[in-house]
């Protein structure tokens, strides 16, 4: 019996070290935590700014509400992406921070050959999005940016999984769920937005600290 746990045991240590060799475990569950605290934050702030159903109304230039012209489309585009710009800054360097402290507690660095391949794998599905975003703004489309922020973003996670822990690929499913419901209704798309990229990220990042981060937490695989 000993010797079985013995065999048992250099095996899972063996499982391990590749599993570190191909996936970046060092992302942390606060990160996500922190990144849907921000995303809730630029939400309330959109919200408090426009007081209505998010961009389902346009005539002419004019954003209006009852008739009512509240902000010109430029005006309003520039509100809107300082608004998704401080909300992707900070939860970026909140990522950084908090998977950056991880790492350092596990002894590794975050810059490995696991982390490159994850970050190309987010990079990519993130820029065609993004200039798809850009596309539909151009075209005067910008009721279609929340669904398409939301459903490419999931998309980006679920290929990113494949580089992490398993677990994100459920919080890409979510995402693009969400977004495709925000497709047909587009009057709720801040709240989806909020929800998806706010809500969701808070319980994601829970649960991934209650699973691999607290210091009770065993070595649980990916």
């Amino acid at each position: 019996m000993t010797e079985s746990r013995e065999h048992l045991q250099t095996l899972t240590e063996i499982r391990g070290l590749m599993e570190r060799s191909t996936k970046f475990l060092s992302l942390s569950g606060l990160s996500g935590v922190s990144a849907g605290l921000i995303a809730l934050a630029g939400g309330i702030v959109a919200y408090l700014r426009l007081r209505t159903n998010w961009l389902t109304v346009f005539e002419s230039e004019q954003y209006t509400q009852n008739g009512r012209a509240i902000l010109s489309y430029r005006a309003l585009f520039e509100f809107l992406a300082f608004d998704a710009m401080a909300v992707l800054i900070g939860s970026l360097l909140a990522a950084w921070y908090f998977t950056s402290r991880k790492a350092r507690r596990q002894g590794q660095t975050v810059w490995t050959a696991a982390s490159r391949r994850l970050l190309w794998a987010l990079l990519v599905p993130l820029g065609v999005g993004g200039l798809f975003c850009l596309g539909l703004v151009y075209h005067r489309l910008i009721w279609l940016v929340c669904p398409t922020m939301l459903t490419f973003y999931g998309l980006t996670l679920l290929n990113a999984s494949r580089y992490t822990y398993r677990d994100l690929e459920y919080l890409g499913l979510c995402q693009m769920g969400l977004g495709l419901i925000s497709l047909f209704l587009t009057g709720y798309g801040l709240l989806l937005w909020t929800i998806g990229f706010g809500v969701l990220h808070i319980v994601y990042g829970t649960l991934m600290w209650y699973k691999y981060d607290r210091p009770t937490a065993g070595h649980t695989t990916a």
